[in-house]
C-alpha cells in the first residue's frame, strides 16, 4: 500500500514511525497511509529550513516573485491531476476541486507582486540632514497548519505569500487527504524553489505541538474548529509567536420579504449543499423575516432539492459527494436527530442516502429543517454537513440579534431588494465577511479573509495585505551622515527632530 510521507529539504520520504489510514470516501474503501511525522522529524524539517533562510532571505524580491509566477504555470499545468487527487481524499466533485484550486491559483498571482508589496515608505529631511525610512524584513522559519476540507487552496493562503516575503515554511496539512497537498508542495521545487524553503511533515497533535513550541518557529497560521483555533493561538503566543488562528463558523443568511425567492432558492443550493456543505463559508443557516417569506423558503427549497444529486468524486454530473469519514457523517446524522427530537420539522431528509454502486462511501443528503431555534444544539454547532436550518423571525432587528448572538461571526448575507436595508445590515452586522445577494462572500486574493468573535484568534486576516503583515515585522531606520571633521557632544535629553 501507498503509504505519503514528507517533504524535507527537497526530498520527499517516510520516517518509518507510525502511520494512519487514509480513505476514500466515495466507497468507504482504505486507499493510502499517511507518515505522522515524530518530534524528531519535525525538528529535521525545521532545521532545513533555518539553514535556507539566510540565502533565500537575501535574495531579492524580483527573483522570489520569479519562482512563484513559474509556481502558477505549473499549478494550470497539473489541473485534472491536482483534482483527482483531491477527489480521491475528500470526495471532492471535480468542478468543485477546480474551483478551489483556481481559488489558490489567485493567492499565487498575488504573491507574484512581492517587489511591489515589499516597498517600505521613505522620508527625506524629517530633520535637517536626516532621512528616514521603513522596510519590511521576513520573520524567519514560520508554519502553517491547515484543514482537510480545503487541501489545495487553504495552504495556497498561506505559503506562497511567506515565501516571497523571504521567509522559510514547514506546512502540516491534514492527515486526513495530504496528497494533493504535498504533490503541490513539490511543483515548488520544480519551479526553482531552493531546497529547504517549503516543507511539508504530516502528522497529528505530536507534530503540531513540535511547531507551536519550537523557538525557532516565529510564527503559525491555522484554519480549522474553534476548540483546536483557541488552542493553537493560546499555545503559540505563550512561546512568544505570532500567531493567526481562524476557527468555525455559522453563516447566516437574512432573507426579506422583499427578497427574489427563486434566485435566493437557486443561490442557497449551492451554499448550503456545495462541498457537502464542509466549507467554514457554508452558509447553514436562513433567518426569514415572516411567516409568508418562510413558507415560500420552505415551499421552494424543498423541490428545488429533489434536482440535488449525489455520488462519487468522479462523475462531474453530481453536485456533492460523501463528507470526509463515518465517524463524521454520523455525527451529521445526530445533529440531524438532534434537531428532530427537540421540535424542529425535518422537512427533506438526507440521512442515510442511498447511492447505487458506492453504499459503503460516506454520503449524507441534503437536508432541510425548518422551525429551528437558537436553543437547540442543531443551532449552536457547526454541523459541517449538507444541512439547512430555517429560523423564523418578525423582524429583520431580531434576525440580526440572533447573528450577532452567536459565539461565531466568520459570514454572512442578506437576500433583499432593499438598499436601505442592505446598507444598515452591512454597517451595523457584527460578523467579518458579509454578502448582500451573495451568499458565500469569501474575498478575492488581493483583501483579506477572516471572521470576527471566536472566528478569528489573533488580531490579522489571512492572505492578502494582511498575510504580507503578518509574515514581515517592520523595521524603521533613522539616518544622518555629519559633515566631514564635525564632532558631537553627548546628548542626553529625549532626541527630536527640531
Amino acid at each position: 500500500m501507498i503509504t505519503v510521507g514528507h517533504l524535507i529539504n527537497g526530498q520527499t520520504s517516510s520516517d518509518g514511525g507510525r502511520t494512519q489510514d487514509i480513505y476514500n470516501p466515495s466507497t468507504g474503501e482504505v486507499s493510502k497511509q499517511v507518515s505522522l511525522a515524530s518530534k524528531a522529524t519535525v525538528e529535521e524539517a525545521i532545521t532545513a529550513a533555518q539553514a535556507a533562510y539566510p540565502a533565500w532571505r537575501n535574495t531579492p524580491a524580483i527573483k522570489r516573485a520569479r519562482v512563484m509566477f513559474k509556481f502558477k504555470d505549473l499549478l494550470e499545468q497539473n489541473v485534472d491531476k491536482i483534482c483527482a487527487l483531491i477527489g480521491e481524499e475528500h470526495g471532492k466533485i471535480s468542478h468543485d476541486a477546480a474551483g478551489e484550486l483556481q481559488r489558490g491559483i489567485e493567492n499565487v498571482e498575488y504573491a507574484c507582486c512581492a517587489p511591489e508589496l515589499l516597498k517600505g515608505e521613505h522620508s527625506k529631511n524629517v530633520a535637517p540632514n536626516i532621512d528616514s525610512w521603513s522596510e519590511f524584513q521576513p520573520l524567519g522559519v514560520v508554519a502553517g497548519i491547515t484543514p482537510f476540507n480545503f487541501p489545495a487552496m487553504v495552504p495556497l493562503w498561506m505559503y506562497p505569500m511567506a515565501i516571497v516575503c523571504g521567509n522559510c515554511f514547514i506546512l502540516k496539512p491534514s492527515e486526513r487527504d495530504p496528497s494533493s497537498t504535498l504533490f503541490i508542495a513539490e511543483l515548488l521545487k520544480e519551479a526553482g524553489l531552493p531546497d529547504g524553503v517549503m516543507n511539508v511533515v504530516n502528522g497529528d497533535k505530536e507534530a503540531v505541538d513540535t511547531l507551536l513550541t519550537d523557538e525557532r518557529i516565529k510564527a503559525v497560521s491555522f484554519v480549522g474548529s474553534t476548540p483546536i483555533a483557541e488552542y493553537i493561538y493560546s499555545t503559540a503566543s505563550a512561546h512568544g509567536k505570532r500567531c493567526q488562528a481562524l476557527g468555525g463558523a455559522k453563516n447566516h443568511a437574512i432573507i426579506m420579504p422583499d427578497a427574489d425567492m427563486d434566485n435566493t432558492v437557486a443561490q442557497l443550493l449551492g451554499a448550503a449543499f456545495g462541498s457537502s456543505g464542509e466549507r467554514c463559508m457554508a452558509l447553514s443557516v436562513a433567518v426569514a423575516v415572516g411567516d409568508a417569506a418562510a413558507d415560500q423558503l420552505i415551499s421552494k427549497m424543498s423541490e428545488a432539492m429533489k434536482g440535488l444529486k449525489i455520488g462519487p468524486c468522479h462523475d462531474a454530473n453530481n453536485d456533492f459527494g460523501p463528507v470526509i469519514t463515518r465517524q463524521h457523517q454520523q455525527k451529521v446524522f445526530g445533529y440531524i436527530d438532534s434537531a428532530e427530537a427537540q421540535g424542529a420539522e425535518i422537512v427533506v431528509d438526507g440521512r442515510n442516502p442511498t447511492v447505487v454502486g458506492h453504499e459503503n462511501g460516506f454520503y449524507v443528503g441534503g437536508t432541510l429543517i425548518d422551525k429551528v431555534t437558537p436553543q437547540m444544539d442543531s443551532y449552536d454547532a457547526e454541523i459541517f454537513g449538507p444541512v439547512l436550518q430555517v429560523v423564523r423571525v418578525d423582524t429583520m432587528q431580531q434576525a440580526m440579534d440572533i447573528i450577532d448572538a452567536h459565539e461565531y461571526g466568520n459570514g454572512t448575507c442578506i437576500f433583499t431588494r432593499d438598499g436601505e436595508a442592505a446598507r444598515y445590515f452591512s454597517d451595523h452586522i457584527q460578523v467579518g465577511m458579509v454578502g448582500i445577494n451573495i451568499p458565500l462572500p469569501v474575498p478575492v486574493a488581493y483583501h483579506s479573509f477572516g471572521g470576527w468573535k471566536r472566528s478569528l484568534f489573533g488580531d490579522l486576516h489571512a492572505y492578502g495585505p494582511d498575510g504580507v503583515r503578518f509574515y514581515t515585522k517592520r523595521k524603521t531606520i533613522t539616518q544622518r551622515w555629519p559633515s566631514a571633521g564635525v564632532r558631537e557632544g553627548a546628548q542626553f535629553s529625549m532626541p527630536t527632530m527640531s
